[in-house]
């Protein structure tokens, strides 16, 4: 991929990536959802996306989206994917229609209180840290399953799925486990709480082939999409 090369022709060589993807695990490309992160990236870029058909995009900063999401295309859909600080909840339920990266108890709180004073309600993933790095965010795996049952007696928040993010590495094979191990996870939790837990966000723009293959239903996709930033 170069900078040069036009936004239909990234969206295509993705959608074609995923296709491929489904292809081999026998899964519908229809399945899963490009979330296009768009952060760092100006109204314009998203702008020109939503042309092409997207839609949902992802932003990580709670100040940058303040800033860019009202002049951005009304139908555009925002998604949070960076690390929730509480202090900025009250703004972040106003902006987004999910958050993909809930990784305590004190922040699904916060957030389903601040939804509710603005009359909102919020789809959850719980940012799960599979590879158990101290460096990445992230609930510790024994630590999910009384999560999500307190999560039942939370109104206006909905626990929709999980999100993880491996170790980076130029192999996406190695990443493969990650991705793996949280959807075997997400079998057993789900058996156990009886929360369904459909949605799976996990893959980015250099894994994201491996990641559907394991069950992938959202990839959060920056650069191969929007060049480099």
């Amino acid at each position: 991929m170069t900078d040069q090369e036009s936004f239909s022709t990234r969206l295509l060589a993705i959608q074609e990536r995923i296709a491929a993807a489904c292809a081999k695990a026998g899964r519908r490309p229809d399945d899963v959802q490009l979330l296009a992160v768009s952060k760092s990236h100006p109204p314009e870029a998203i702008t020109e996306a939503v042309s092409h058909g997207l839609t949902i995009f992802g932003e990580s900063k709670i100040q940058e989206a303040r800033a860019k999401i009202p002049l951005c295309p009304s139908m555009a859909r925002w998604h949070m994917i960076g690390h929730m600080q509480t202090n900025k909840i009250k703004y972040a339920v106003h902006l987004f229609e999910a958050v993909h990266s809930v990784d305590s108890l004190r922040v699904l709180e916060a957030l389903a209180e601040a939804a509710s004073a603005a009359g909102r309600d919020i789809q959850v993933f719980l940012e799960v840290n599979v590879s158990g790095e101290s460096s990445k965010y992230g609930l510790a795996p024994d630590d999910v399953p009384a999560l999500l049952e307190r999560s039942t007696s939370i109104m206006s928040v909905s626990v929709v799925g999980l999100m993880t993010m491996p170790p980076f590495s130029e192999d996406p094979e190695k990443t493969r486990v990650y991705f793996a191990t949280l959807r075997k996870w997400r079998d057993r939790w789900r058996a156990q709480t009886g929360i369904p837990l459909d949605q799976l966000s996990m893959g980015m723009s250099h894994d994201l082939d491996v990641a559907v293959e394991e069950g992938a239903t959202w990839v959060r996709v920056g650069t191969a999409l929007f060049g480099s930033r």
